[in-house]
């Protein structure tokens, strides 16, 4: 106490952080390093391809309005594109509606919709001519060469043939309702008997729809077949070619 009676006071305490005089370290503490970790490399997460955009160029085909309509029996086919020849939207048909009823192809043939929608009125034609003249029906059409990629034949010009677009059908002959069987290559050369003139009238009718009628009188090569195409003739593309 002092002289005055009252306590002297005490110094307060020196914060932590400054205490030297006991030796204290009042630094942080830092925990000791553990051993050491291996050292990886750094990875990188692959892309997640799984909703990428497909980059294979996609092929717009087009319907056909004759398959819709139920005229054509037929299904689309993968698009052509093989060396020079190409169809985008070709179809394979099996058979055409004739009277109401399908006419089956004697095998499918790979016709583009241009060729596929004037078949049908070309077949009732024919089945109209034979319930007129010989009191029966086409039962089936006999089919050759529908879809091929080459050249023309039968012709000067060397350029590739409407089958290679699949633009074109080979026709052979026909199989009748009765039983009877006219064939091309046979029947041709009896143009004064029934079956001759059937052929006749099919190779005219045919003209009067497609683009490109070859019957046995245009060359050799067509001896046993007509060739029915949608080919281009002229500058407007309007001219015909029968034969």
């Amino acid at each position: 106490m002092s002289a005055l009676g009252q306590t002297v006071p005490l110094p307060r305490e020196r914060p932590p952080s400054l205490s030297t005089e006991t030796g204290q370290d009042n630094s942080p503490e830092v925990p000791e390093p553990s051993e050491a970790a291996p050292l990886l490399p750094a990875t990188v997460d692959e892309p997640d391809d799984t909703d990428a955009p497909d980059k294979t160029p996609r092929i717009y085909q087009t319907q056909c309005p004759a398959v819709i309509a139920g005229l054509v029996e037929a299904q689309l086919l993968p698009s052509i594109e093989e060396e020079e020849c190409a169809e985008r939207t070709p179809w394979s048909v099996t058979g055409v509606r004739v009277g109401g009823r399908i006419v089956p192809l004697s095998a499918p043939a790979t016709l583009s919709c241009e060729m596929a929608t004037n078949l049908p009125s070309w077949a009732e034609m024919v089945d109209r001519y034979l319930q007129a003249q010989r009191n029966t029906g086409l039962a089936e059409l006999s089919v050759g060469t529908s879809f091929s990629c080459r050249e023309t034949v039968g012709g000067d010009a060397e350029r590739v043939s409407e089958h290679g677009f699949a633009n074109a059908l080979d026709v052979v002959g026909f199989k009748l309702n009765d039983g009877g069987d006219i064939v091309v290559q046979s029947d041709w050369p009896k143009n004064e008997a029934p079956e001759g003139r059937l052929l006749r009238f099919a190779h005219d009718a045919a003209c009067s729809l497609f683009a490109t009628t070859l019957g046995p009188e245009a060359n050799e090569e067509h001896s046993d077949h007509f060739h029915l195409d949608m080919g281009c003739h002229g500058g407007s593309c309007l001219a015909r070619l029968c034969e």
